[in-house]
């Protein structure tokens, strides 16, 4: 199978239903998902499938659902038919509560890092964090855009801040707190809600 099409060498590249320049924001949107894709996929491969068996079937779902996400972002067709749901949703912030509840409780903001998997997960979750500000930006200059992936987005950067902590506690590694970090955190959660940014 020939990987290759030519079609893109003059900077334009194929929509569900369109076709943009390949510097457009949906692209740069879809884009920045994949690239939190690569990221979980390479935290995967860091983590011990034994005690992290539960971690890892997740990640993958997530996959999945960072596939569907793109999918979603690249759909401009009038017969659209988005493939994420407010389920994945839920199911984040479910997993949001277990790993808070796993884990010690948190004060401060904490530096990204610790363990190696941690550290990938924490790179995910900044990556996952500029895919949100492209979608709104998205969703400024376009109508139309369905907001489910903008919601899973958020809900996902809270998730990688709670795996991170939790990996780095199941592995004995302390997280390191931000020394100048006034106390933020309430019962392992920050006053206004569960991770790092509003």
């Amino acid at each position: 199978m020939r990987i290759y099409t030519r079609t893109g060498d003059k900077g334009q590249t194929s929509l569900i239903g369109g076709r943009v320049d390949k510097d457009d924001v949906r692209v740069e949107s879809y884009g920045t998902v994949d690239e939190v894709n690569c990221f979980v996929g390479q935290a995967m491969t860091e983590l011990d499938s034994e005690r992290f068996e539960d971690v890892l079937d997740d990640l993958e779902k997530i996959q999945h659902e960072l596939f569907d996400c793109g999918g979603d972002l690249s759909n401009v067709s009038k017969k659209r038919e988005m493939k994420l749901t407010t389920d994945s949703i839920t199911y984040l912030e479910q997993k949001i509560d277990e790993f808070i509840d796993e884990a010690p409780e948190l004060e401060r903001f904490i530096l990204p890092g610790g363990s190696k998997p941690a550290a990938s997960i924490h790179i995910a979750r900044t990556v996952t964090r500029r895919a949100e500000r492209l979608v709104v930006g998205l969703m400024k200059s376009e109508e139309n855009v369905p907001d489910v992936p903008l919601k899973f987005l958020n809900r996902l950067s809270d998730y990688f801040f709670a795996l991170g902590r939790v990996i780095n506690y199941r592995m004995n590694v302390k997280d390191v707190e931000y020394v100048r970090s006034a106390k933020v955190f309430r019962g392992g959660k920050r006053k206004e809600e569960r991770s790092d940014e509003k």
